[in-house]
């Protein structure tokens, strides 16, 4: 079949692009759906008491519906980021999910703990010590960053948890520029979408912010093994 071309052909990549995201990230918030009820449940609460019935079923969901889920979505974008990975183009989202639940699982486990320690940190410090609480708003951002690495490692490497979660810690503080740049690139997606265009969050929102953070990931890989290779 011949190759579309021109203003023709550029408008069919963009709209394909656009599928693909809006196909990936849409799949991505239907399983997310328990999730997102309730956190647009805590949103709306008027009572303080209404905190406690609802966030031990959404910790308890986390490590068991959103990290797979994210996982599978970061794996659909490693395959758009690896053009040479042609073999891979065509498997679906579901067959990720499938295959990855168990390690994103156990590897959710251990980051929804943390993102516990953290937000209870915040919360009793934001009442009684401004320094520590801006304190540990700095470690959530470390923590964000090396989350979004553990999503790509797992997806990009036949490992265990546990390994998963030591070469993404690694891999999230040797290099200042991949740091800055999942940093920089998801909190602007995540501040326009939350404050500028909340609707895009279901469409877009997700596997943009896979596609970038998985982009500087892989760039970071090809860096360090071609330096391996010449040594």
């Amino acid at each position: 079949m011949k190759q579309t071309s021109g203003i023709r052909g550029g408008l069919y990549a963009v709209s394909e692009w656009i599928s693909k995201f809006a196909l990936t990230n849409l799949q991505w918030a239907l399983f997310n759906l328990p999730v997102a009820l309730l956190l647009l449940s805590l949103l709306n609460i008027r009572d303080t008491k209404e905190l406690w019935y609802l966030l031990p079923p959404l910790v308890l969901l986390l490590p068991f519906i959103f990290f797979p889920a994210t996982t599978a979505m970061f794996a659909k974008a490693r395959d758009w980021v690896r053009k040479d990975h042609k073999e891979a183009a065509d498997r679906s989202y579901l067959s990720y999910y499938k295959e990855n639940y168990k390690n994103s699982m156990k590897a959710g486990i251990v980051l929804t703990i943390l993102w516990s320690v953290l937000a209870a940190d915040l919360y009793y410090f934001s009442t009684t010590s401004s320094l520590l609480m801006n304190l540990f708003l700095i470690l959530g951002i470390l923590l964000f960053v090396y989350t979004i690495n553990t999503f790509s490692t797992l997806v990009h490497f036949d490992l265990k948890a546990g390994a998963v979660l030591k070469k993404a810690f690694m891999l999230t503080f040797v290099s200042p520029v991949l740091f800055l740049t999942v940093a920089i690139s998801s909190g602007f997606i995540l501040a326009v979408s939350l404050y500028i265009f909340p609707l895009i969050i279901p469409i877009f929102t997700g596997s943009i912010i896979a596609f970038l953070a998985f982009s500087a990931y892989y760039r970071l890989y090809l860096k360090l093994n071609n330096m391996e290779n010449t040594v």
